[in-house]
């Protein structure tokens, strides 16, 4: 069985500590550009649906003429919610 030293030990440490202050430092500088890369990546996806829904969304051309009905049979909720208590204010 093989035993650690100190100085093993100590130079693992230094090595997980090295990483992790570099990693900090890496992130401090590039994490807003990363950041920035990425919203504008979403902000253009977005961008584009909306302008996909909209220019699907049937506008009717100049001097055509179109009548929505409404439906035949509207789906109204006829459940009772529960008694009404009428409430007198007390002074």
């Amino acid at each position: 069985m093989h035993e650690a030293s100190f100085s093993e030990v100590l130079r693992v440490v230094l090595i997980i500590l090295l990483i992790y202050f570099g990693f900090k430092l890496i992130i401090r500088w590039f994490g807003p550009l990363i950041l920035k890369y990425f919203l504008r990546k979403v902000g253009q996806k977005f961008e584009q649906k909306f302008n996909q829904f909209d220019s699907t969304a049937g506008k009717p051309k100049e001097g055509e003429v179109t009548i929505e009905k409404k439906p035949k049979n509207p789906r109204n909720s006829k459940k009772d919610v529960g008694d009404y208590i009428d409430y007198e204010e007390i002074d």
